[in-house]
């Protein structure tokens, strides 16, 4: 790792600019930084997740997973790096496919909610979607790795799986949601 801080603040990001990985300053308003407000967004709510949930083979993947969104960050900090290699996507379907195993099939959309690491499971999930769409956005005018935006969408598909997973860890119902419902 190049530069530690010594010093949180530094002054050169206060007329609206900040420094990426390669020296280069873009507004903090660029959709590059947006993308990476996301990711850092979505590793907190992944963190918040993880002091929730009891689950001790789910967190260690999600703590994978917090280390596989630092990469993606710097994917995006350092332009043309490629730190998400095809092998992180893979890892994440072998791990849908095995956590998918142990469910039963949906016959209906469910409701987020459940158990409490499920609801930060489901938040997750948001993020990391809105997340997929910046950095969709992003490769619409600037190079992305294309493993990045494989990786971040198998990620969502992951979340969700596993928000049901922690609902029948801790003996939880998925809610079922109820069309036109008006109770």
């Amino acid at each position: 790792m190049g530069h530690r801080l010594s010093k949180i603040y530094t002054r050169t990001g206060d007329k609206g600019t900040t420094g990426l990985g390669d020296g280069s300053r873009v507004k903090k308003s660029s959709l590059r930084i947006r993308c990476i407000g996301a990711l850092d967004e979505l590793n907190a709510s992944v963190g918040i997740l993880v002091s929730h949930c009891t689950n001790p083979s789910v967190n260690e993947l999600l703590t994978l997973i917090q280390h596989h969104i630092f990469d993606l960050g710097g994917d995006l900090c350092l332009p043309g790096q490629c730190r998400i290699p095809a092998e992180y996507t893979s890892k994440i379907e072998a791990e849908l496919d095995n956590y998918n195993t142990e469910l039963s099939p949906l016959k209906e959309f469910i409701l987020p909610g459940g158990s409490i690491a499920s609801s930060f499971c489901h938040q997750s999930r948001t993020v990391c979607r809105r997340a997929e769409c910046e950095m969709s956005a992003l490769a619409e005018y600037e190079d992305v790795n294309p493993h990045a935006l494989t990786y971040i969408n198998r990620l969502s598909d992951l979340f969700f799986v596993l928000a049901r997973i922690l609902n029948k860890s801790d003996n939880i119902p998925d809610v079922l949601w109820q069309p036109g419902i008006s109770k």
